[in-house]
């Protein structure tokens, strides 16, 4: 399988924003922990050993740690320094280092988006859970950083009359509850949520995104560095087009939430065709 992500450079920018420690930068990360603890909120399960996989911050670990719905918590990542001298398994970011049938949750935030084989990572997850266990996990998905990349595009194409990939591919919400259903996850659910961030200029985003590790790590990106004119000029357009009446721009973030059990006989499961009790004309109140 051809890779669409150079998984080394996205392990490097990650370290790089790690050892910044930008204050602040961190927002994506803390908006997806708090999501996460009202997620588990509604869970009625107690959990024997969870696991964070793959989220490059303690983020998840600690809301998994505070909501009392784990005995254990074990992390999994694609570097040592992300797990700060602290206890926790270091694995190839293809490669979901747990064995069989030897977790009850697993966790996933903010980082299958650059997994080069998501319905891969997402059937080693499911193996991964004891039957009935619970993944829970979010990604970026479709329409996070289109603002960003419409105005590239458009800067890049005017100026040299061609264009090369800047921003990364993102996965729909519906392809992603399909996802779940071919890693054979029972009861799967995928839903989405828009968040909308403000910045005074383009080039503010920017420094977010490399404050955050999140630029862009395309195997197939354009190896000729961007010039000063093309960012200038995506920012004029970005002004142009995305631009509040206070003259601040406009930034998307879409959060697609990610559910799904491991199989097991004790699950609800759909009626057969045929097998209701009562006519839905009867419901209807039809003769």
């Amino acid at each position: 399988m051809q890779a669409i992500f150079d998984a080394s450079l996205v392990t490097a920018h990650r370290r790089r924003a790690l050892m910044r420690n930008v204050p602040g930068a961190d927002f994506l990360m803390t908006r997806a922990a708090d999501d996460l603890a009202e997620r588990l909120a509604t869970v009625d399960r107690r959990f024997e050993r969870a696991a964070a996989i793959f989220c490059h911050s303690p983020a998840a670990a600690t809301v998994l740690a505070a909501s009392g719905k784990a005995a254990e918590v074990v992390r999994v990542e694609a570097d040592a320094a992300f797990l700060g001298g602290g206890p926790g398994i270091v694995s190839d970011v293809d490669t979901v280092a747990l064995e069989p049938a030897s977790i009850d949750l697993a966790v996933s935030l903010l980082s299958l988006q650059e997994a080069n084989d998501i319905p891969g990572q997402l059937i080693q997850i499911r193996r991964a859970l004891r039957p009935d266990g619970l993944f829970l996990a979010v990604m970026a998905g479709t329409g996070t950083l289109v603002e960003l990349r419409e105005s590239l595009l458009a800067a890049e194409t005017e100026i040299s009359g061609g264009a090369s990939p800047r921003v990364i591919p993102f996965t729909d919400v519906r392809d992603a509850g399909a996802l779940l259903q071919r890693a054979g996850f029972a009861l799967p659910v995928a839903d989405v949520e828009t968040v909308t961030v403000r910045y005074d200029t383009m080039f503010g985003l920017l420094a977010d995104l490399r404050a955050m590790g999140a630029t862009s790590a395309l195997a197939d990106r354009s190896k000729k560095p961007a010039t000063r004119r093309l960012f200038q000029r995506a920012a004029e357009i970005y002004a142009e087009r995305f631009s509040d009446p206070d003259g601040r721009v406009r930034a998307s973030f879409s959060f697609v939430w990610l559910s799904g059990w491991a199989p097991d006989p004790s699950q609800q499961k759909p009626l057969k065709p045929g097998s209701a009790q009562v006519s839905l004309a009867k419901v209807l109140g039809k003769k």
